[in-house]
This record gives C-alpha cells, structure tokens and sequence, in this order.
C-alpha cells in the first residue's frame, strides 16, 4: 500500500474527495440526528380528500355553531358588500388555507429531509414547507403563503404566513376575506391508514378570535394519478349569468 506521500498530505484529487465527503456528511449527520426517527411519522402518498371520505364542504363545512369563524366589523362589512359571482375563484384563482386543504379533491404528499411538499389536485397548487429553519423575506408573499414546519411527536407541525390580501381568502362560501396578516397552523398526523390534521386560522384584520376544523384524507385507490386541473377563466365564468345579482 503506497504512503499518502512524503509530506503526510493527499494528493489533490483525493484531498478534494476528502474535504467534500466530510462536508456532506458534518452537513447531513446532524440533519438526521435532529429528527429522531420516531417522531417523523410517514405522510408520503397520494391521499383522497374526495366526496364520501369527508362531509361536503359549504357554508356550515368545516364550519358550524362550535368553530364558526367570530367576525369582526370590518369582515361583516366585506361580507354584506360581496357576491359569489363577482369572486375572483370564478376567474381560476387558487383557493388558499384554511379553504384547499378542506376541498374535495385529491392531494400527493412528498417528504425529503429539508422540505414537505404538498401537490394539490385542486388548481394544481403545489405548496413547499420548509425544515431547515428558514425564514420568509419582504418579498415572499403570495396566494399559498410560506411555510415552515418540523416534527414533533409523531406529527408535522406547519406555521404558514406572508399572505397576500384576498377579497373571498377564507373560504369559497361565505364571503369573508383573509389578510396579509392571516397565520395558518397546521398538524398533521397518522391515525392507521387514515392522514388527519388539525387547522388552526388567525388573521386580526377580519377574525375576533381563532377558527380552527380537523379533517382527514384516505390512501388514494390503487393506479390514481392526480388530475390536471386546467382552468379555463372563460368557461369558470359562464356559469355566472345564470347567478341572480344582489346588484340588479
């Protein structure tokens, strides 16, 4: 077996192999040790939110007389002025949290050691929730929020906030906004082969106190592929006409 060389020093090739593996692994070992295996529970799959594995969501679902969302004045003024047919969900605009996570459709959950990912089937939205303890600049605002989590307990808890303003943001139903202000938390967690969560909304602006639904999804059936939603803004909309308007 040849010596490493004259001078105790590896040759350049191998002192870059050297110097990256003991990156990679300084940078991975703490990484894994910091979620014990037993607290990660296993949310991987395509799961099926759909009609028959939930009640239909509405006015009054998730919602009703315990968890109904206590508005303040200003969300009941948005409210009396707002109509479903004038809704920017009319026009293909993605629903947020707390309204995707409850509708009927499909969704994919994928784990990897610094992120979830959650592909929505409903207006093809794919949410990141971040592990690795960053944090969201001025300039990450958008529909879906950012998100960031970690494990506790055999369950993800996710906090989701940077929201942009939506005329119609908490729900599909019922008129109410959401702000910029609007914190959505999240647990998600395995009860046998059923996935649940638990989902807790704030926003200050337009909620007097917290509003918080628990509901769950089932493994998808055998050989299902999530579905394009392809909205098209003109076909949304044609239905509208045939709406009465509070307006006329």
């Amino acid at each position: 077996m040849k010596p490493v060389s004259k001078t105790g020093v590896l040759p350049k090739g191998k002192a870059a192999l050297a110097v990256l593996l003991s990156l990679v692994l300084g940078y991975a070992i703490p990484q894994l040790s910091a979620q014990p295996s037993n607290q990660v529970p296993n949310l991987e799959g395509l799961w099926d939110g759909s009609f028959g594995i939930r009640p239909v969501n509405g006015m009054n679902v998730p919602w009703g007389e315990d968890n109904f969302p206590v508005l303040n004045e200003r969300a009941i003024a948005y409210q009396q002025v707002w109509e479903e047919i004038i809704a920017p969900k009319y026009d293909c605009q993605p629903a947020s949290s707390p309204a995707i996570q409850y509708d009927p459709y499909h969704m994919r959950v994928t784990q990897w050691p610094d992120r979830v990912m959650f592909r929505y089937e409903k207006d093809d939205q794919l949410r990141t929730v971040w592990l690795d303890g960053r944090q969201p600049s001025a300039m990450d605002f958008s529909v879906q929020g950012f998100s960031v989590g970690h494990y506790e307990d055999g369950a993800l808890l996710i906090t989701t906030t940077n929201f942009v303003f939506d005329v119609a943001g908490f729900d599909d139903y019922n008129g109410i906004p959401s702000s910029s202000q609007k914190v959505v938390t999240e647990r998600y967690w395995r009860e046998g082969d059923e996935l649940r969560v638990t989902l807790t909304v704030t926003d200050p602006m337009f909620l007097r106190e917290p509003a918080s639904y628990t509901t769950r999804w089932l493994p998808a059936r055998e050989g299902y592929q999530l579905k394009a939603y392809d909205c098209d803004p003109e076909a949304s909309r044609s239905m509208v006409k045939f709406f009465p308007s509070k307006y006329d």
